[in-house]
């Protein structure tokens, strides 16, 4: 079964990588991380909860029998589970079409279900590295760009810093082992080779909890 990515010669890439520059990691987004904290399903799922519970206690209240209440909630149910269902399945999809990597002179984001696109962030263009790690044990790695770099949040939506719109950060988000991952490109960075004309890239500190 063929796809819109067989004709990559390296996974995640358009193309080969130019002599001199080196593969150091690539990775994805696990699904349920992203689904957790993209597509806001626990969050979801508790709202609709609450929401089926007040109906179901007002039902009582107003003197309707137990089996009538619960027969009530059904459909709400069946809708809330679908939509979860859906909102999983989205961000299964995106986790499967989405490619991390870093070398030893850029950050390449491929990703996008209908519209594939691969965006490369060379080092020169990267002001600083954060790291952020859950408890499940994914993380996010923003990475905030010099000034008068720019990118589209809604384009490069899940992988950008969430509510950072106006100076959008793009982002390695819910990969396993982040803290890792985080000291991997901080010292690829950190290594970048800086010229007079190019402002001087994140090190290893930039890397923060």
């Amino acid at each position: 079964m063929s796809s819109e990515f067989d004709h990559e010669p390296i996974r995640g890439l358009p193309g080969y990588l130019p002599p001199g520059e080196r593969l150091l990691w690539q990775g994805a987004p696990r699904w349920q991380s992203l689904a957790y904290r993209a597509f806001h399903v626990r969050e979801l799922g508790g709202y609709f909860a609450l929401l089926i519970l007040w109906h179901a206690i007002n039902g009582l209240r107003d003197g309707r029998s137990l089996l009538t209440v619960a027969l009530a909630t059904l459909l709400p149910i069946g809708l809330t589970m679908l939509a979860l269902g859906v909102l999983s399945g989205l961000a299964y999809l995106t986790a499967r079409a989405t490619v991390y990597t870093i070398t030893t002179r850029r950050v390449v984001i491929r990703s996008g279900l209908a519209l594939p696109i691969t965006i490369n962030f060379p080092y020169r263009m990267v002001e600083s590295l954060n790291l952020r790690t859950y408890a499940d044990g994914t993380g996010d790695l923003p990475l905030r760009l010099v000034k008068g770099e720019r990118v589209g949040y809604l384009v490069n939506w899940p992988n950008v810093r969430p509510w950072h719109i106006t100076r959008t950060e793009p982002m390695l988000r819910a990969i396993a082992d982040a803290a890792a991952v985080g000291e991997i490109l901080a010292q690829a960075l950190s290594a970048a080779p800086v010229t007079a004309s190019e402002p001087r890239p994140a090190t290893r500190e930039a890397v923060a909890a």
